[in-house]
């Protein structure tokens, strides 16, 4: 049977589910390349309410990150998919944390969480001091938690800094106390408008400077950086100008496949939003370059890019709906729900053109369920499938 899906157009259009979904993965981390996924949260509908904040369904959750594991990838904790400032406060995220690096330590799991300074108040223009102090609070759970810490782009920070030397100040006092390597995390205005000029410049090319001036003067304690500007070039440069030894982790939702694959002498590891829906196919692809396959490679991911450019499309930040969509349409969870009611962000066709693309994938574990479930929520919409 054919569903009928809306288009943007306002017409409809016929789509037939796949019958062959991808077969269940299980294996062992890649060797070649670090691939972390920033997993989304799974959020308690029963139970939530504005006046008590977000309250996520923990079981399923953390059963996410379990089946992440099992296919060979690392989990980004507390990060932007995890709707860091966009519905997780600083204590379900610390709480996120804490369970999430207890389970990592039970299954050998690979972890990294966010710290931020998201504890502050946000109408309020914060000191320097106060900037740090929050920062280091993050970091000291991260660290008593046992996991490494991925140091995130700061709105307050970004509000307050008078110029480069504020970012200078605050960054460099973290990398002196921090016990284990860093990644630091740039995030551009497309996933957080609030981050705009971050480094202390408007200019690309100026705040690419002020960023690798803090990890040349603590290359020691970075692990690696993070780069999410859509901008597979200043990421290639970026990555040729790091110190030996710091990693560049992608997080270019757009261009992933050639980063990843790299260029014959430098390539990108890996953390992205995009690999929680795609965890079945990036784990098949992190096979194939073990096995020195780089065409299977790409012949593997570079198929998933019109679903990751859909799903980030602008305005990109709110890709987390369509991130929680897929994991509902493949029955990794019992709703279409999300904290903040963020649910409701993205246009019906834009979800159905997410369904589609998917399923062309194989991503639904059982396309009659995930073709059940599309067609009871074009119903909820008064569309008839």
């Amino acid at each position: 049977m054919s569903i009928r899906l809306p288009s943007v157009d306002g017409g409809f259009r016929l789509h037939t589910p796949v019958t062959a979904p991808l077969a269940p993965l299980s294996c062992a981390p890649a060797r070649t390349r670090t691939f972390y996924s920033a997993a989304h949260v799974v959020a308690d509908p029963l139970a939530a309410s504005a006046d008590s904040g977000p309250v996520i369904d923990w079981e399923t959750t953390l059963a996410f990150r379990h089946r992440l594991w099992a296919q060979g990838l690392g989990v980004a904790e507390a990060m932007d998919t995890a709707q860091r400032g966009m519905g997780l406060d600083w204590p379900g995220a610390a709480e996120l944390i804490r369970r999430s690096a207890a389970e990592a330590a039970s299954v050998g799991g690979r972890i990294v969480c966010g710290a931020s300074t998201d504890q502050l108040d946000p109408d309020t223009v914060h000191s320097l001091a106060a900037i740090t102090a929050a920062y280091e609070e993050q970091l000291a759970h991260v660290e008593a938690c046992g996991a490494g810490a991925v140091l995130m782009a700061s709105r307050a920070l970004a509000a307050a800094a008078r110029g480069p030397e504020d970012y200078l100040e605050v960054y460099g006092a973290l990398l002196r106390q921090s016990a284990r390597p860093v990644v630091l995390h740039w995030l551009g205005p497309m996933f957080d408008p609030a981050l705009e000029g971050y480094w202390g410049h408007g200019d690309l090319d100026e705040a690419t400077e002020v960023f690798l001036k803090i990890i040349s003067e603590y290359p020691e304690k970075v692990d690696g950086i993070k780069v999410s500007l859509l901008d597979a070039g200043r990421e290639v440069d970026i990555r040729r100008r790091l110190p030996a030894g710091v990693r560049c982790y992608t997080g270019d939702d757009y261009h992933y496949p050639e980063l990843i694959a790299g260029d014959g002498e430098l390539s990108s590891d890996a953390l992205l939003g995009i690999f929680d829906p795609i965890a079945p196919i990036a784990a098949r692809a992190a096979i194939a370059l073990d096995q020195g396959d780089a065409a299977g490679f790409r012949e593997l991911l570079d198929p998933t890019v019109a679903l990751s450019r859909h799903l980030f499309a602008p305005p990109t930040r709110f890709y987390k709906t369509g991130v929680v969509l897929l994991a509902w349409l493949a029955g990794y969870q019992e709703h279409f729900a999300m904290v903040g009611g963020l649910h409701s962000a993205r246009s019906l066709p834009h979800l159905a053109t997410a369904y589609e693309l998917a399923d062309q994938l194989g991503l639904f574990p059982d396309p009659e369920l995930a073709e059940a479930r599309m067609r009871q929520l074009l119903a909820l919409h008064g569309v008839a499938s």
